[in-house]
């Protein structure tokens, strides 16, 4: 059974983001107000949860699944070798629209899928997405959607696609923006754009003069 919490309402928020915090950190589902789209999430280290979060998206390993994280100063404990220029990314749009894509410690316990040694990472900017990561550490989140239906702009949306499947649901009012991240590869000695997306491609050059795209 799900719960639903309108964070929007001072009485609800406090509730909602402990609970979503609880249940993510038990490896149970939750969905989330991110800058764009809502996201279903669940701890990254957890198996279990990310086995249910496939299976309520149904999505296969094929598609590596990409991490939250709150803030930059977890990055160096999940990435190998970030490059200066990566920082400087990190460093003017975080919070923000872009998706870095590095290479990971190989140590780490996750199995986000076929990703060959790489995740994506990413900060969010939503002050309840930003709350709940506080409190959880990474997490693993993609768009609140089945595979093959359109990604949800509000939470009643995700609730319609992915049901009882999902332990809570913190809802912020429609998403005003529903573009997605810039996804900048960092795992090659020149930094390149694998997704155009909400950071415009100069705004990228003018802190990577490098970027390819």
């Amino acid at each position: 059974m799900s719960t639903s919490y309108d964070t929007c309402r001072a009485d609800e928020r406090a509730a909602g983001i402990t609970a979503a915090t609880s249940a993510a950190r038990r490896g149970d589902l939750v969905v989330l107000p991110t800058e764009s789209v809502y996201g279903v999430a669940t701890d990254a280290f957890s198996t279990s949860g990310i086995e249910r979060l496939r299976a309520a998206k149904g999505r296969g390993r094929e598609l590596p699944l990409p991490v939250l994280v709150p803030g930059p100063g977890t990055v160096d404990g999940l990435a190998l070798g970030l490059t200066q220029a990566g920082r400087d990314l990190i460093a003017a749009f975080w919070p923000g629209g872009l998706t870095v894509v590095v290479r990971h410690h190989a140590s780490l316990a996750w199995d986000l899928g076929d990703g060959q040694g790489t995740v994506a990472l990413r900060m969010p900017l939503h002050p309840v997405a930003l709350e709940v990561l506080r409190g959880t550490g990474p997490l693993v989140l993609t768009s609140a959607n089945r595979v093959g239906l359109a990604p949800p702009a509000s939470c009643p949306e995700a609730q319609a696609q992915l049901g009882d499947a999902v332990r809570i649901y913190l809802d912020a009012g429609i998403s005003p923006e529903t573009v997605t991240s810039s996804v900048v590869d960092l795992t090659d000695d020149v930094p390149r754009l694998l997704r155009a997306g909400s950071v415009a491609l100069d705004l990228l050059r003018e802190v990577c003069p490098d970027l390819q795209a």
